[in-house]
């Protein structure tokens, strides 16, 4: 059932389904199947598979929902085989619950205490709307907790109200209305006018809920949990109370005033908020959903961003008062030296500064500056440059190197440098190998995205988790010298896989092979399997193990070499020779085109790194603040984050300018994504300065 499910919602043939559940199911991760087990699930990519995945996930845990419900209502007494039938044909969420909530246990209602006084019979009478005289019934049910008849009636249409509410068509009208009519309202709570300033544009606000963009529902619902706005959804009641009084009664019979009263009561008191509550929920989820997924591809650019490699680095944490923390990495990024220089106020020591950087840059053959970003960051690459020495220079996105060098991480390979130093490092191995560091900082801190601590945290940080794992996986990790948090990373691996590859490395030295790994303790046939193809072994004893080539399909790569009547290092390295190569002869029960196809991609980028070499920028050396920027300039800038409605420019004014998505392009951008990418270097236009409240508009239109 699951699998007809998935591929009629996902639209994906029945068997890729049934073949990529039996590989989740059987420990396979998704960055393996999609690399290599195309034949099973027709090529499927890690996005698809992704969503298999956690759809599947979704409809087993409602399957879990089903049986406690059936349960529960099995205990009452209740369930009859038709009931039954409905709840095992359900498949969705929202209907099972309206099924489920006349039975679902609820605290004592006025609904409850009205049948607890015996009031339910009245009530039936009353809904039946076949007898007269009503109030005639209900002086029979006056006791010493029902004092009147008016009392015994409208306990009665407390009870009716609750069934009102209730009832399933009555909840599916009355969701649809909300749905298509109904309109968020945002209101400024009484007095909070001056400190909620920032939700200024919010305080009289109104719109169909169907069309809120998720950045300002997110804003919103931020000003509503800080107290300064306050939130509704409406729709048109009297429309509503219509709708569900011509489902509920019957405009001839004499019990119609009282019908009418208990509808109206169970749709205002009952109804109408639960349903308004629901519908913040589906917009705030949808919503959270968008501003996830935004988030997911900044961090998916920013981990593939380009690296320098392996250069001997100079990099520098610039700071006014307290300095610009210095530090020296050799190639592989180990710590050679640190020190401060201050030459900004109000020390101003740029002689002394000088002094200390061309003596490093001299004695240690720096090839590269990384420079932060951050607090004085566009000053210290004025001084740096200015000195005319010959490391190229590169500004360094400084997000989240703050919680790097704080983190237990942090401590354990630095342990007796204080944080300014990390930081430091950080900023300089996030030039050298972008992914490797990042990979260390939990991927909130990094500030890619919006409203990212709105959101949905578990979700987020699933999603960000998904990402990580797929980038790391996609540009594979030299065993040798991988550090413990990114083989962490490596599928089939995790924390104590990883701690245990690096202690073996440290006792065992190098690994020769990638079959020398199930000698690691723990490492099992299983996780070799998941992990092999995505750990390289450069300089080792198989040649094969320095490519993308998954052990299990070495034998058909030798045989290749065979047939072409080479060795097999000369078929590895000898691109003509795989020309003559014929695929379809090698197809067999096991192994497919699509397998064969990667197998020669992974031959032709042997030793490639799949990411672009990072390349050096300088801002307009004329410009240095807001106030030097004047409307019509054309200034080069870094994109440094991408939202729904734009992306952010820093132009070297310590303050990033926004292109909105309408000036992102001449022609029609549904996504800024589809635009721009986290790190380019584009040529910017002013188009607007607003000094009060220090926004810059920017635009891309014709440039």
């Amino acid at each position: 059932m699951i699998v007809k499910i998935v591929s009629e919602r996902l639209n994906i043939a029945a068997d890729k389904v049934k073949n990529t559940i039996e590989l989740l199911d059987g420990g396979a991760t998704v960055p393996f199947i999609a690399r290599y087990r195309k034949e099973a699930t027709g090529s499927l990519d890690e996005v698809v598979i992704g969503e298999i995945k956690e759809l599947c996930e979704k409809l087993r845990a409602l399957m879990l929902r089903k049986e406690t419900i059936v349960a529960t209502i099995e205990e009452q007494g209740k369930l009859t085989p038709e009931l039954k039938r409905r709840i095992d044909a359900c498949f969705d969420a929202t209907e099972l619950e309206d099924i489920y909530l006349p039975y679902r246990p609820k605290r004592r209602t006025r609904a409850t205490i009205a049948r607890e006084r015996g009031l339910e019979p009245l009530a039936d009478l009353i809904f039946a709307q076949k007898g007269g005289n009503v109030k005639g019934v209900a002086v029979k049910y006056i006791n010493k907790d029902v004092p009147t008849a008016d009392d015994a009636i409208a306990g009665a249409c407390d009870i009716i109200a609750e069934r009102v509410a209730e009832d399933e068509t009555a909840r599916t009208a009355v969701r649809r209305l909300f749905t298509r009519r109904g309109v968020i309202v945002s209101k400024v709570v009484k007095g909070k006018e001056a400190d909620g300033i920032k939700y200024s544009d919010y305080y009289e606000w109104s719109e169909p809920v169907a069309r809120v963009t998720s950045h300002r529902l997110l804003a919103m619902m931020r000003g509503e949990e800080e107290g300064f706005l306050r939130l509704s959804v409406t729709v048109e009641a009297d429309e509503a109370v219509e709708q569900l009084n011509r489902r509920f009664v019957n405009r001839y019979s004499p019990m119609r005033e009282y019908m009418e009263a208990a509808v109206a009561d169970g749709y205002k008191r009952l109804l109408a908020p639960s349903i308004e509550n629901e519908t913040k929920g589906g917009a705030k989820q949808r919503a959270d959903d968008e501003a996830i997924a935004v988030f997911a591809e900044n961090l998916r650019q920013l981990l593939l961003s380009s690296p320098l490699g392996q250069k001997r680095v100079l990099a520098i944490d610039p700071g006014f008062r307290t300095g610009c923390k210095v530090v020296v990495l050799d190639a592989q990024g180990n710590l050679l030296t640190h020190t401060v220089i201050y030459p900004h106020q109000p020390q101003n020591d740029r002689e002394g500064a000088a002094r200390i950087i061309t003596k490093l840059v001299h004695d240690y053959s720096i090839e590269a500056y990384a420079i932060g970003n951050g607090t004085a960051g566009r000053e210290t690459e004025d001084f740096v440059r200015g000195l005319g020495l010959s490391p190229e220079l590169f500004s360094v996105n400084e997000d989240g190197a703050s919680v790097y060098s704080a983190s237990p991480v942090a401590r354990e390979e630095f342990p007796t440098e204080d944080v300014t130093v990390r930081g430091a490092v950080s900023i300089g191995r996030r030039l050298m190998d972008p992914l490797s560091e990042l990979v260390k900082i939990e991927p909130r801190s990094i500030g890619v995205g919006q409203y990212q601590h709105s959101v949905d945290q578990t979700k987020l940080k699933e999603r960000l988790d998904i990402v990580v794992e797929s980038c790391v996986n996609k540009v594979g990790v030299n065993v040798n010298t991988a550090t413990k948090q990114i083989l962490t990373h490596i599928s089939g691996l995790g924390p104590a896989l990883a701690e245990n590859i690096v202690r073996y490395r440290a006792e065992n030295g190098e690994f020769r092979t990638r079959k020398e790994l199930l000698k690691v303790p723990r490492l099992g046939n299983k996780a070799f399997e998941q992990a092999a193809g995505f750990l390289r072994v450069v300089g080792g004893d198989e040649l094969l193990d320095s490519t993308a080539v998954h052990p299990e399909s070495y034998s058909v790569v030798s045989r290749m070499a065979k047939d072409a009547g080479v060795s097999l290092e000369r078929f590895i390295t000898d691109e003509e020779v795989r020309k003559g190569v014929k695929l379809a002869d090698y197809v067999n029960e096991k192994i497919g085109m699509p397998t064969l196809v990667d197998i020669m991609e992974a031959l032709n980028k042997r030793g490639l790194d799949p990411r672009e070499s990072a390349k050096a920028f300088s801002f307009d050396p004329n410009i240095h603040s807001v106030e030097d920027l004047r409307v019509g300039m054309l200034l080069p800038g870094l994109v440094s984050n991408i939202t729904a409605f734009g992306a952010f420019v820093n132009i070297g004014v310590h303050q990033d300018g926004l292109v909105h998505i309408s000036q992102l392009s001449d022609k029609f951008v549904s996504s800024p994504s589809d635009v721009v990418k986290l790190g380019q270097q584009v040529i910017v236009k002013v188009i607007e300065v607003d000094l009060k409240r220090k926004r810059i508009s920017l635009s891309m239109k014709g440039l």
